[in-house]
C-alpha cells in the first residue's frame, strides 16, 4: 500500500491557492482521483477534495476538461 504524500511530506493544512500539488490529484479530465488510486489517507482526502472544491470556485482549477 502507498504512503499517504501529505503524512510522509509532513503537510498539514492543504491549501487551495497551492494549485501545483492539487494538479498531482486530478486526472486528466480533472476529476479528483479516489483515495485508493491516489494512496492518501482518508483525512488528508477530504481536506484534499474541499480544497480542490474550493480552488475550482475560486477559478484556479477547471471544473472540467476536454
Amino acid at each position: 500500500m502507498r504512503q499517504c504524500y501529505f503524512c510522509t511530506n509532513n503537510i498539514k493544512v492543504i491549501d487551495y491557492k497551492n494549485i501545483e500539488i492539487l494538479k498531482r490529484f486530478l486526472d486528466s479530465f480533472s476529476r479528483i482521483v479516489p483515495a485508493k488510486e491516489s494512496g492518501t489517507c482518508t483525512k488528508h482526502q477530504r481536506k484534499l477534495s474541499r480544497a480542490v472544491k474550493n480552488a475550482r470556485i475560486m477559478a484556479l482549477l477547471p471544473f472540467v476538461t476536454h
